[in-house]
């Protein structure tokens, strides 16, 4: 068991390491929709790509969710076939947002022999995100409030 110091720094190897591997800009919170954002997360059991829509506004957000849901089909044809969509979500501090997600199971970053297998994971899964939302993202945009 590590110590909550030499997991920040395990956590911190981890981030560094997926970086040199896969060297390029993500999109991330640079999509040009408030609150509209695509995330990496790992813990030790699973690791996960997400697509958080967290606007404050529950009309909004529930719109920016319908137009993704409106594309899920090309989106699982064309791009990335696993992703679970959550309407409500829930997060741990109470706050309620919409969630798209696929992970992957029974890995964990402070196993260093399960690195590879989730950069891989993570590049595979959030490129296909990217390029599907930089194909869609003017019709995503286009919500009526």
């Amino acid at each position: 068991m590590y110590s909550k110091q030499e997991s920040q720094q395990l956590k911190r190897e981890f981030w560094v390491a997926f970086a040199e591997k896969y060297p390029r800009k993500w999109v991330l919170y640079d999509t040009k929709i408030k609150d509209f954002s695509f995330k990496f997360y790992i813990d030790n059991k699973k690791a996960q790509v997400l697509i958080d829509i967290e606007n404050r506004s529950d009309e909004k957000r529930v719109a920016y969710f319908e137009k993704l849901e409106a594309l899920k089909n090309i989106l699982e044809e064309e791009f990335i076939s696993d992703l679970v969509f959550e309407k409500n979500h829930t997060l741990e501090s109470g706050k309620t947002i919409s969630r798209i997600w696929v992970e992957k199971t029974g890995v964990g970053f402070s196993n260093r022999n399960n690195w590879d297998i989730i950069f891989d994971f993570f590049f595979t899964k959030m490129n296909a995100l990217e390029m599907f939302y930089l194909e869609y993202d003017d019709f995503i945009k286009d919500i009526e409030i």
